[in-house]
Parts: structure tokens; C-alpha cells; sequence
């Protein structure tokens, strides 16, 4: 089977963490970002994994891997777990995809915890300050009371933010899969968590070394991103001048589900 899926589970300093993998050829590592999980990448696992051996997982925190009171599973210490991972999966040097906090979590892996990479892609990537939103700001000001929201209102504060992420209309069923690991009590918790674990100081620690980045590097970017605009994207292109830049028009800040053609190109153009 070539799709997704988490048929895997391993053991990391932040907990359990379920993973899957995909494909045969030369080993592609696809991080996601804030608040998804690796079903965000569902949609181009199966034409990469013609070509690659696909590995994803979904973040401590996130998806259907461990959430847990107390959990600590800031930007600092997923770039430990994906260093973690990548030794696990016995990967001294692979191709990796990133998406939002994926960005910052894999460029402190291979900045600060010398994972190295053949290949790298920077999609729509939180990777330096600022960033957030006003709204971001305000739950992580006030985390327990929004954990104390009813399911029902707790559902639709989910819901508007995800939407707040897409220009284009997804589907149903893949929109309701994104939502839905938020949804169960310890979701719930932990989706409030992440907020008051933010901070810009995890990014600030690596963008003095965005010149050291020791692989070739492609950004790509939705032109119609609201939660990163594409000015921010040009600016991360200003401190890795070396990478390639490109954009996927009409896009918003989820190109792999919005878009998927075209991400598709701009990645099997790019890694092979």
C-alpha cells in the first residue's frame, strides 16, 4: 500500500509518536506543521512514494501520537524528536519536506542537532520572527480558560481557525480529518497547549545560521497564504540566497491539499 497511513509507533523524549511510511527509492522525510498531522501530506504521499521511500509521523502533541498534561512539545523540542526520529529510522541523510512549524523543526534539527539533509524543501514555513497572530497571542495569554470551552464551542473555534488557513475549498471529508484529533478531550487540551508553548525564541536560536544550511534548499509558497504572507516567504529567500523560490498561485497556506498538482511538480522537479 502507497498511502497514507500510521502503522508504526515509536518511543521519543516527548512520548509515543505514530508514524508511517511509504514507497522504495531514496529515503523523503515530510514534516508537518501547526495545528495539522501527517494526514496533511495524504494527498501527495502516493505519486512521491513512486519515486522515494516515504517516511512521515505525526508530531508528540499532534495527530494520533502522545498528548499528555504537562507534555512539553514546543518548537525546541521537536527538533529533538525529529533528530530522534530520523536515528530511528536509520536515515543518516535524506531528503525532507517541510511545511509551517515543520520549517522550524527540522532547521534547528539540522542546525543545532547535525542531521543532515540531501535535499530541502521549505513550504510556507514558520522559520523567523515574528510570527503568530493577534489571536494566537491572546489564547496563549489565556490558555486555561479556553480550555475550558464547552466541546461544542471548542469545535467551532477549531473549525473557523483551520478555515482561516485555506483560500480554496478542500474536501469534506479530508477538511474533517484535520479537525478531528482536536476534538477528543485530550486533543482538546493539548491543541491549547501548543499555543501557550510558543515562542519566538525557538526560531530567533537558528536565523543567524540560515547561511550554514548545508544542503540544497527550494522554497515553495501559496502566493495567497493569510497566515504567512508571501513577503515572508521572499524574506526567508533574502537569508538563504542561495535556495531556489518559487510560488504556487491561487494557493493558500495548505498547498499540499489545495494544490496538489501543482506541489507535486514543484517537488519532483526539485528532489530527485
Amino acid at each position: 500500500m502507497t498511502g497514507w497511513k500510521l502503522d508504526e509507533t515509536h518511543m521519543t523524549k516527548a512520548g509515543s509518536v505514530a508514524a508511517g511510511r511509504a514507497g522504495d527509492g531514496p529515503d523523503l522525510v515530510l514534516a508537518h506543521g501547526w495545528p495539522w498531522s501527517s494526514f496533511s501530506w495524504h494527498r501527495v504521499i502516493p505519486e512521491l512514494a513512486r519515486s522515494f521511500t516515504v517516511h512521515w509521523y505525526d508530531m508528540p502533541g499532534y495527530g494520533q501520537s502522545k498528548k499528555s498534561d504537562k507534555q512539553r512539545t514546543s518548537l525546541d523540542v521537536q527538533g529533538e524528536v525529529f533528530a530522534e526520529m530520523l536515528a530511528k529510522w536509520s536515515l543518516s541523510k535524506p531528503r525532507v519536506v517541510a511545511h509551517d512549524f515543520g520549517g522550524a523543526t527540522t532547521l534547528r534539527a539540522h542546525l543545532l542537532h547535525g542531521c543532515d539533509f540531501e535535499k530541502y524543501v521549505l513550504m510556507n514555513v514558520v522559520a523567523m520572527r515574528p510570527w503568530g497572530s493577534e489571536f494566537f497571542d491572546h489564547v496563549g495569554r489565556h490558555v486555561d480558560a479556553f480550555q475550558g470551552l464547552p466541546p461544542h464551542i471548542h469545535k467551532a473555534v477549531v473549525t473557523a481557525y483551520i478555515e482561516g488557513a485555506l483560500v480554496n475549498e478542500i474536501s469534506v471529508e479530508d477538511f474533517d480529518a484535520l479537525v478531528a484529533p482536536w476534538l477528543t478531550a485530550d486533543g482538546a487540551a493539548s491543541f491549547y497547549r501548543q499555543f501557550a508553548q510558543a515562542d519566538e525564541r525557538y526560531t530567533e536560536e537558528v536565523e543567524a545560521q540560515f547561511g550554514e544550511i548545508r544542503c540544497p534548499v527550494k522554497i515553495v509558497w501559496g502566493e495567497d497564504d493569510p497566515w504567512i504572507p508571501i513577503d515572508r516567504g521572499k524574506a526567508l529567500h533574502r537569508l538563504i540566497p542561495k535556495a531556489e523560490f518559487t510560488t504556487i498561485p491561487g494557493a493558500g497556506h495548505m498547498p499540499q491539499l489545495e494544490k496538489t498538482s501543482s506541489v507535486l511538480k514543484e517537488l519532483l522537479d526539485f528532489l530527485p
